[in-house]
């Protein structure tokens, strides 16, 4: 049988290393040897002695639900194995945390993470209902992240001299050191006339970065 379907383009390789690489631009490939965390229903392929379990989120911990977006819980591949993660065919990115590091993720957008990092979920500063209500995730510790975006991402250096201010619906992640605000665009005036439709933006001020990617992705309504 002949095709280019067969090409080394496509081929899932044998595991190199235990850990996650990219198997190509809307693919994680995770070489599982104990755990490692996911969104839930992220998984679209694996092979090996592998489990998936809802990860438990406790009364406490309740909001950590938001950290795959939307209320959509995480969950756990235990074993050993090789697993393969996408969502809707996004762009996926690899992200390596240093210790010391930080970076806070939109929930919508973590696909993967190893269990070696830490993370909390807050509201973003200033966010309140003007903003949504917008929660976001912090990640910090040493380990990867594979992140999924609507199109190709766009990087934006933020300075003390030059803030940088992002759509809500359209922000991936950005430095964890970065303070943000909500600033209003509009006056309320043009609000009742029906507006632009860019009421509310995330102002990130500080010394960092921004990722945003080229779609002002719709919260998922939970079935």
């Amino acid at each position: 049988m002949r095709s280019d379907l067969f090409s080394a383009e496509y081929q899932a390789q044998p595991p190199a290393a235990v850990g996650m690489s990219l198997q190509h631009s809307r693919s994680i490939k995770y070489v599982v040897d104990g755990e490692c965390h996911a969104r839930q229903g992220a998984m679209v392929a694996f092979r090996g002695n592998l489990q998936f379990e809802v990860k438990s989120q406790g009364v406490g911990n309740f909001l950590k639900r938001a950290v795959t977006g939307e209320g959509l819980p995480l969950m756990v591949a235990k074993g050993q194995g090789e697993v393969w993660f996408a969502h809707n065919a996004q762009d996926c990115f690899i992200i390596d945390l240093e210790q010391g590091d930080g970076l806070t993720i939109n929930g919508r957008n973590v696909l993967c993470f190893d269990s070696s990092l830490g993370y909390r979920i807050k509201m973003v500063s200033g966010a309140g209902m003007a903003g949504g209500g917008l929660f976001n995730c912090e990640f910090e510790g040493q380990g990867r992240i594979g992140l999924i975006s609507d199109g190709a991402p766009i990087v934006i250096p933020v300075s003390s001299q030059a803030p940088v201010y992002v759509d809500t619906d359209a922000v991936v992640g950005w430095s964890s050191g970065l303070s943000s605000s909500i600033n209003r665009s509009q006056s309320l005036k043009s609000m009742f006339r029906g507006g632009s439709g860019e009421a509310f933006q995330l102002v990130l001020q500080g010394e960092g970065f921004v990722i945003v990617q080229p779609s002002e992705a719709q919260p998922a309504v939970e079935k």
